[in-house]
């Protein structure tokens, strides 16, 4: 229903639903007049009267009847479906526009996920009521897309009300943008990690050590090249990184801002990689450290094949490449290493993934006074957890030799 009109000298004006203003005034012919378009300000359409009323005045008049109308009555409703897409195009993230892969990512939940069930209705018809319903019918089996979903639809309903699209935020499923990981990297051992080594082609060994030793992302080995390695300051230096889209390959600047670091190397994996640049690496300052056979960036597929055999041969048939990275990482926090300090060789943005490999870490130091408990119960020998758990059960005052004899 629109709104009363404001009583004027001449004609008057009112706010339509849509909350445009339209003008009306009964002319010279005493038929009442309606002006042709709407006004976005009450401004524009009393200057509409106006100039009416002069025409008028200088006997120039032409009945606005004679012009044919553009009714323009009420505006067509916002779907998700067009604000998405609009809002897609111009998405930023700290001020820089979307990552490829960030991108092709969301773009693959829009059309999977929110398009088919939300993609028509319009923004005010989204409610919690919808939301939850919505929820309800994604697929339990696969939680962490479900929670990608859900966290992509709390985002873009965010930011329509940031845009006062929408009063409130329908998204209030508490929890609803977390899962559990289906799959918990459990990290390599040292001896885990050597034979996947010894099992790999040598020309792959070295890109699993530095994934493991300093915690590097595929993406960013992969675009390793001979300028980026210094080893008279033993130093890596991450300025890029590479990922592979649907038909294409893309190289750009590692996953956030924190990515652009520079590595220390640890000490024994220099000859390592002295071996590796004079066999395997390509020629020239910009030579790729893991070029494929046709001298671009090494596929993650064709790696990962090896990587497979490699780890199953030595009885880790569910590790994982990125679970590589997690392996540093431990091993990093098992070394003392403060949160600033793992994030900044990590190359994270933000502590909390940090902090779970400080929590790993925390267990290996429970474990770590534990075996200190041996050594003082065994004098010079080491016993095994088990001999020392076998004593602990022994009856107080019991014979033989308990963690107090000598």
């Amino acid at each position: 229903m629109a709104r009363k009109a404001a009583k004027r000298s001449f004609g008057s004006v009112r706010q339509l639903r849509s909350g445009n203003y339209q003008a009306r005034y009964t002319g010279p012919d005493t038929v009442r007049h309606t002006s042709p378009v709407t006004y976005t300000s009450k401004m524009d359409a009393e200057a509409w009267l106006v100039d009416e009323r002069r025409k008028i005045s200088s006997g120039t008049w032409t009945a606005p009847a004679r012009i044919q109308p553009v009714e323009v009555e009420e505006p067509v409703a916002l779907t998700l479906s067009v604000y998405t897409r609009n809002w897609l195009a111009g998405r930023l993230t700290k001020g820089q526009p979307l990552k490829p892969r960030t991108r092709h990512h969301y773009e693959r939940i829009i059309a999977t996920r929110l398009e088919p069930e939300l993609g028509a209705l319009p923004l005010e018809a989204i409610t919690q009521e919808v939301v939850r319903a919505w929820y309800g019918r994604q697929d339990a089996k696969a939680p962490t897309m479900r929670a990608h979903a859900y966290a992509l639809l709390r985002t873009i309903m965010g930011s329509a009300v940031e845009a006062s699209l929408i009063r409130a935020n329908p998204c209030a499923i508490k929890g609803g943008q977390h899962s559990e990981a289906v799959h918990r990297a459990r990290p390599a051992s040292l001896t885990e990690l050597e034979a996947i080594v010894n099992a790999l082609p040598e020309k792959y060994q070295l890109l699993v050590l530095l994934a493991a030793w300093c915690a590097f992302r595929y993406g960013e080995l992969a675009e390793l090249r001979r300028s980026d390695i210094d080893l008279a300051m033993a130093v890596i230096h991450v300025r890029r990184a590479v990922v592979r889209m649907p038909g294409k390959v893309v190289v750009g600047t590692p996953k956030s801002r924190a990515g652009i670091r520079d590595v220390a190397i640890p000490p024994h994996l220099v000859p390592a990689i002295e071996r590796h640049l004079d066999v395997h690496a390509q020629s020239g300052r910009d030579g790729l450290l893991f070029p494929s056979q046709t001298g671009e960036n090494l596929s993650p597929h064709t790696f990962y094949r090896h990587f497979e055999r490699a780890s199953a041969s030595a009885g880790r048939p569910d590790l994982r490449v990125h679970d590589l990275r997690h392996t540093g990482a431990v091993l990093a926090a098992q070394t003392g290493a403060t949160l600033a300090d793992l994030m900044g060789r990590l190359g994270h943005s933000t502590p909390q993934a940090a902090m779970r490999y400080q929590h790993a870490a925390a267990e290996r130091d429970r474990l770590i006074a534990s075996r200190l408990s041996e050594l003082a119960s065994g004098g010079d020998r080491v016993p095994s957890s088990r001999a020392l758990q076998q004593a602990a059960e022994q009856p107080s005052g019991s014979g033989g030799d308990g963690p107090g004899a000598r």
